[in-house]
């Protein structure tokens, strides 16, 4: 690694334990806190990043998804970030409260606009997991708290999703979604990434994938998957108390 690459992973891990030791925000009436992560390794070429942001966008403000995120009064917490390497997560989008349609536009745009920040590093997922906790940790207290990791291959770099959940306790109370692309490698083996989406990174309860058939299906993926964890915010959302065991 050169001294350029050095000083980036440097602020890469400073950038982390700020968000691991920041204090939470004070709590707030909302009922999911639901957070993305975008997949900008290296196995995602710059026409399918554009996919990835364009189509997050659109599903973010389809008429179906602007319904979920409004029916109920109680608002959903946002947040988007991109990962691949051990050090190479970013915010796209901080925690944002989704109060009014304005907001949702506002936040789609501002996903829309977002350049990549890497794309020469490979698949650290179990890093952008605890990436991931960091932020939800300093995030809005709401009733639920969701990870969504869409992604087109397998972790390759560091420990998997399922040492980090064993380690880090507040995945407990955390469920982490997938979406994930199905690409032309996972074709030459059927289902080996599903499976391995199946195995390896969903987590807790109710946790599910949906399939995109490429990037140019991300869009209609991604559609459904918040139709899916919106709804299910609103109706199975309720307080939960303090000290309480789930």
């Amino acid at each position: 690694m050169g001294k350029h690459g050095k000083h980036r992973a440097l602020v890469r891990t400073a950038t982390a334990l700020t968000l691991a030791l920041a204090a939470p925000a004070g709590a707030a009436e909302c009922r999911l806190a639901l957070l993305l992560g975008l997949d900008i390794s290296s196995s995602v070429d710059a026409a399918e990043d554009a996919l990835q942001r364009g189509g997050m966008a659109a599903a973010l403000t389809s008429e179906p998804v602007q319904n979920a995120f409004f029916a109920s009064p109680t608002p959903v917490a946002l947040g988007v970030f991109e990962w691949s390497g051990r050090y190479n997560q970013e915010i796209i989008l901080d925690w944002t409260m989704i109060e009014d349609r304005a907001d949702l536009m506002a936040a789609a745009d501002a996903i829309a606009q977002s350049d990549r920040s890497y794309n020469e590093f490979p698949t650290a997922m179990g890093e952008a997991l605890i990436f991931a906790e960091a932020m939800l940790r300093r995030g809005p207290d709401c009733w639920q708290r969701t990870i969504d990791i869409a992604g087109d291959g397998e972790n390759n770099e560091g420990p998997g999703p399922q040492a980090i959940y064993a380690s880090h306790p507040l995945f407990k109370e955390i469920t982490v979604n997938g979406l994930v692309v199905v690409n032309a490698a996972d074709f030459q083996t059927p289902h080996r990434l599903t499976q391995f989406y199946g195995q390896e990174v969903l987590h807790g309860q109710g946790a599910f994938m949906i399939e995109a058939n490429g990037f140019d299906d991300y869009e209609r993926a991604m559609r459904e998957k918040l139709e899916r964890e919106l709804s299910v915010a609103v109706m199975g959302a309720a307080p939960i108390k303090k000290g309480s065991q789930g």
